[in-house]
């Protein structure tokens, strides 16, 4: 391609609606063109990245056996609706001129399902992996980034379709490392880790994440073994279980308080105050009630009374399968609502707005705790309040906390387990040696084992070879090639502009002429452009009558790898060949550069191994 006859609208300012790197230099450099929120319009630089990043995606695809095919972006409401699925916030809902109901595509597993349970009947069709790249829209209610996260996108949809659990893993499996080969390829440092499914469901699943500063996600890793989880995802080394052969409410204590004096078996607790016990040499301590006010949150609390948040429990109302209940996590902590849903067995886990707050504890928002709520409402409490005692907690009046309050024996927990947010500094769940540390990530992929999930709701069934019929085996696999795009600017650039890896640069060599009125120099130029076009070298030949400075300046900024200058050095037949980001050039005989630079692409593509876990 002649620069001169190229699209590419460049901007010298930083558009003030840009934030992240990656969605400021894909504007500056003329890649993408916004419209709205979260909706954009590829330029040519940036559908040749694009369709350079779906290239290698579809040969990963096809080389365990994918087939490619393509589904419609308007889907009926129907479709979702036998899965429970058309209740989904990011919907893009419409209808058409006969009132009729319909959704844009923001994924594919009714539409693909709806297509098998007409076509695949026996487990002789299977295994069976389709897939397609192709545009999905949600309404993200704060789309941002850039192409990291907007209303419109482009993902790889795969799907596999088994009659036996082997099978899926296998094809599982396959996807697994295909990932790792793509973003190899990509020029990505990426780290696999375990996720929440969300909205998609199924069983095991895992997250591909392109580590970076200004990631919008929080990975926990082990500095030991490879566990790797995303935030929503990472567990917490339990404490000791408790003892065998106790009551029903002393088995939801911690050991030590199970082993006091004070407690017999069979003795029924209740939440009213016992006398002190010892434990330890320390006290356990008889609550009390002091006045905090105006201290709502855990640090005006902590500030008032002196002491650190992890002495503190945070009470929060949620709202579970549309009844209120109570968790608890220490001050310091976090609630993490999808591992709370999960443990519960619930989907629709949400906090209580104010109003509920106030029913279920008759106090204002900022004062909740365990003791005294309305009849009825669950107390659900993280494993980590099991291991110490004499805790602050709301009041459940205002203007109020209680001190010394001690789980288990001032309050009864209905069941313990696994809710926070896993911290940097945590003990590896998977290890013994192993000490967690946290990272910022982009998600750019995410594979699922979804089971039976969709073929029982739909119905789409095969037939084994004794001839019974079973819900067909599903997984699907995921990938965000337009957010791949972005990830890839996160990860390689410059205060000058992209760096992007040559294997998904919009062009490989760009041949700069410092004075197109030189003949000499055009000449050998477009010598040179036409052999390497010749072996399949995507170049560009910068022919613009612009001056040296801003073709450099050009070419830094869309991050062409490779660059040659064709100027003064000709009179000696030579060119001067660098790489993009380096001030070190060399020069090279202008009648051995064609085959020189072929090399050198071929050499930077092998590089592109390696890079993730």
């Amino acid at each position: 391609m002649r620069a001169s006859q190229l699209f590419f609208p460049t901007l010298r300012e930083v558009p003030k609606e840009a934030e992240l790197i990656s969605h400021q230099l894909l504007l500056r450099g003329g890649f993408v063109r916004s419209h709205a929120a979260g909706i954009y319009s590829y330029l040519p630089l940036g559908w040749r990245v694009h369709e350079k990043i779906a290239q290698i995606v579809r040969e990963e695809a096809n080389s365990f056996g994918g087939q490619e095919m393509h589904m419609p972006v308007i889907v009926p409401k129907e479709l979702l609706d036998e899965t429970g699925r058309s209740a989904v916030p990011v919907l893009f809902a419409l209808k058409d001129k006969n009132k009729r109901d319909f959704f844009l595509g923001f994924t594919h597993e009714e539409v693909v399902t709806d297509i098998i349970r007409s076509s695949v009947s026996s487990w002789k069709q299977m295994p069976l992996y389709l897939y397609q790249i192709q545009t999905k829209a949600r309404d993200e209610p704060r789309p941002r980034g850039g192409l990291i996260r907007g209303r419109e996108f482009t993902m790889f949809d795969g799907y596999s379709f088994d009659s036996n659990e082997a099978d899926l893993d296998n094809i599982y499996q396959a996807n697994y490392l295909a990932y790792g080969r793509i973003f190899d390829r990509c020029g990505l440092e990426y780290l696999a880790v375990e996720a929440d499914p969300g909205a998609i469901g199924g069983s095991e699943n895992h997250e591909f994440m392109l580590l970076t500063a200004q990631g919008e996600d929080t990975v926990l890793r082990c500095d030991s073994c490879t566990y790797a989880a995303n935030a929503e995802r990472a567990e917490v080394r339990q404490p000791p279980p408790p003892a065998e052969g106790k009551t029903q409410a002393s088995q939801a204590l911690p050991d030590w308080l199970v082993t006091e004096n004070a407690l017999r078996e069979g003795v029924t607790l209740d939440t009213a105050p016992r006398p002190e016990a010892q434990h330890g040499g320390e006290s356990i301590l008889t609550p009390e009630t002091v006045s905090t006010p105006g201290a709502h949150t855990i640090q005006e609390v902590s500030d008032l009374l002196n002491l650190g948040a992890e002495r503190l429990i945070k009470t929060i109302i949620c709202v579970a399968g549309g009844k209120p209940v109570a968790v608890l996590v220490r001050g310091d902590r976090e609630l993490n609502l999808p591992k709370f849903a999960r443990f519960i067995g619930e989907k629709d886990v949400e906090l209580a707005d104010p109003g509920v707050v106030t029913e279920v504890t008759k106090a204002p928002v900022g004062f909740a705790g365990p003791i005294g709520l309305s009849a009825g409402v669950p107390i659900y409490a993280d494993n980590e309040l099991a291991l110490d005692k004499n805790y602050v907690v709301g009041a459940n009046a205002p203007d109020a906390h209680l001190l010394n309050v001690t789980p288990g024996k001032d309050f009864t927990v209905g069941k313990w387990g696994d809710i926070r947010t896993a911290v940097s500094g945590d003990c590896c769940p998977r290890c013994d040696a192993g000490k967690m540390s946290d990272a910022r990530g982009i998600e750019v992929g995410h594979i699922f084992k979804l089971g039976t999930k969709y073929s029982k709701d739909m119905n789409a069934l095969f037939q084994d070879v004794a001839g019974g019929k079973h819900p067909i085996v599903m997984g699907c696999y995921g990938l965000g090639v337009s957010r791949t795009m972005a990830a890839a600017i996160e990860a390689h650039h410059d205060e000058n502009g992209i760096a992007w890896p040559i294997s998904i640069a919009p062009y490989e060599v760009a041949i700069v002429v410092a004075n197109v009125k030189d003949e000499a120099m055009m000449a050998a130029a477009k010598d040179l452009y036409d052999s390497l076009n010749a072996k399949k070298v995507d170049v560009l030949l910068d022919d613009r009558e612009e001056r040296l400075g801003v073709k450099f300046k050009d070419m830094e900024l869309i991050g062409v790898p490779i660059q040659v200058i064709i100027g003064k050095g000709l009179v000696e037949g030579v060119v001067e060949v660098g790489l993009r980001g380096s001030r070190e050039r060399q020069q090279i005989n202008v009648k051995a550069a064609s085959v020189n630079l072929v090399s050198m692409v071929a050499e930077l593509k092998e590089k592109l191994t390696g890079n993730g876990r």
